[in-house]
């Protein structure tokens, strides 16, 4: 995903050209545009409805069921945390109210400085080792409250270094 690239109406009717002929075409369009800059901007949802014969609202249906795409920009990096049953077990709850204090943000948000967005996922494939969390690509088990600190200041000290 390439976070905060800009976007034109042309750039966003590439992609839906491109795949407006598949069946069950409006995902594909929805997964690539997000994949491409980061988010499905509010002025796209209308050219994809047009050119898929929908409403804007069918469109908007889709991206609010599904809470993996986002409306707005995501932050430098995406923190997820496991809210799976294995993960509940040991612990996930406190964790993710742990998160939420310490970015001050909840689900589906950014963070004002625009470095972190906070996203609940519901298995990463980790259970042996919850809770789990990936930041990025990177995927981190038994992480206590503790742990989750580090992590973001070691994420924040690579702004730093970056910046």
């Amino acid at each position: 995903m390439t976070v905060g690239k800009e976007w034109t109406e042309q750039s966003i009717q590439l992609i839906i050209d491109g795949l407006k002929h598949k069946p069950g075409a409006m995902l594909p369009i929805l997964h690539a545009i997000q994949n491409e800059i980061g988010y499905i901007p509010e002025k796209a949802v209308a050219q994809i409805a047009e050119s898929l014969l929908q409403t804007r609202a069918e469109v908007h249906g889709v991206i609010s069921f599904y809470h993996h795409f986002r409306t707005t920009p995501p932050g430098k990096h995406t923190i997820e945390i496991c809210r799976a049953e294995a993960c509940q077990a040991v612990g996930c709850r406190s964790l993710e109210a742990h998160a939420k204090q310490a970015l001050g943000i909840d689900y589906h948000q950014t963070t004002a400085n625009r470095q972190f967005s906070l996203e609940p996922v519901y298995c990463l494939g980790n259970c042996a080792t919850g809770p789990s969390i990936r930041i990025d690509d990177d995927i981190h088990g038994r992480v206590s409250l503790e742990r989750f600190d580090e992590l973001v200041a070691s994420h924040q000290q690579d702004m730093k270094e970056v910046g």
